[in-house]
């Protein structure tokens, strides 16, 4: 049945429709295991321009999808497991409830699609375009986004425990109650991201700019800090507890009822930020600039 189907597809848009079609009629008459999700696992599509095809539900396990043109296409919840799209262009596609468990995308573009509820744990995405695409709810854990381009995508709840976002571009990206726990975000972009409950606990955010950041109520406990910026950056309420702030640049920064609780802020900028109410009980203060800082209420 996979060489029908890849014969199929090769034949353009409305040949492989048309088998679909006869396909999924047959196998409603005749049911069997799995009937209903036609096989290309393993198949050759290389080049190939697929735009706009109706492959949801598609067994691509394996595939290789370097440089298709996959534009538009419905891709929902197809499995493409250990598949390469490397430089492919979905851009518009919808992937929602795709699996890529141990894929591999590097450059391919996502702009515009629709990935909500996959399932990406340990693929690679280096330098993947996912600008303003839809990720809430995505399982990306250990998954590598490595100078990916995220800015303007909807990460709300996603999963990105231990993943690795190196000069990756957040920029205005929304992670509102996104699981990035131990993840390595060294020098990434997040300048007005939207934190907003966030996990980031154990994160390593070295030389990481945040720059306006919305992380209201986000905990970045034990997380590595050193160096970042976070100028300005809303952060009332959050839970900096034992965390690595070493010369960082906190200027202006709202940290009003935040708990700095053990945290080490040596040689850190804290001019003109509003420390109200924080809990700053056993926190390392060595060098630390807090020139025009408001500490009325702080707890030490």
């Amino acid at each position: 049945m996979g060489a029908r189907a890849e014969d199929a597809l090769r034949r353009g848009a409305v040949a492989w429709l048309d088998w679909r079609l006869s396909y999924c009629a047959h196998n409603r008459a005749v049911p069997t295991e799995h009937s209903e999700m036609p096989d290309l696992s393993n198949t050759e599509l290389a080049q190939m321009n697929l735009r706009g095809a109706d492959l949801h539900g598609t067994n691509l396990r394996r595939s290789n999808l370097t440089a298709a043109k996959l534009v538009a296409a419905n891709l929902s919840g197809a499995n493409l497991n250990q598949a390469i799209l490397d430089g492919a262009d979905l851009a518009n596609a919808n992937l929602q409830g795709i699996e890529i468990i141990d894929g591999r995308a590097i450059g391919a573009s996502f702009h515009y699609g629709n990935l909500a509820q996959a399932n990406l744990m340990g693929s690679n995405f280096t330098d993947a375009d996912l600008r303003d695409t839809d990720l809430s709810f995505v399982n990306a854990i250990a998954t590598n986004f490595t100078s990916a381009n995220l800015c303007g995508a909807d990460l709300t709840q996603a999963r990105l425990h231990r993943s690795t976002l190196c000069y990756t571009n957040l920029v205005e990206t929304n992670l509102a109650s996104a699981d990035l726990s131990q993840a390595i975000l060294f020098n990434a972009e997040l300048g007005s991201a939207h934190l907003y409950l966030a996990n980031l606990n154990r994160a390593r955010l070295t030389k990481s700019h945040l720059v306006s950041v919305y992380a209201v109520g986000a905990s970045f406990d034990g997380a590595d800090l050193t160096n970042a910026d976070l100028s300005w950056a809303h952060l009332n309420k959050t839970s900096f507890t034992r965390a690595i702030l070493r010369h960082a640049n906190l200027r202006g920064a709202n940290l009003a009822g935040a708990n700095l609780a053990g945290a080490d802020l040596s040689g850190a900028n804290l001019a003109g930020a509003n420390l109200r109410h924080a809990n700053l009980h056993r926190a390392i203060f060595l060098d630390t600039n807090l020139e025009e800082a408001l500490l009325t209420g702080v707890t030490y």
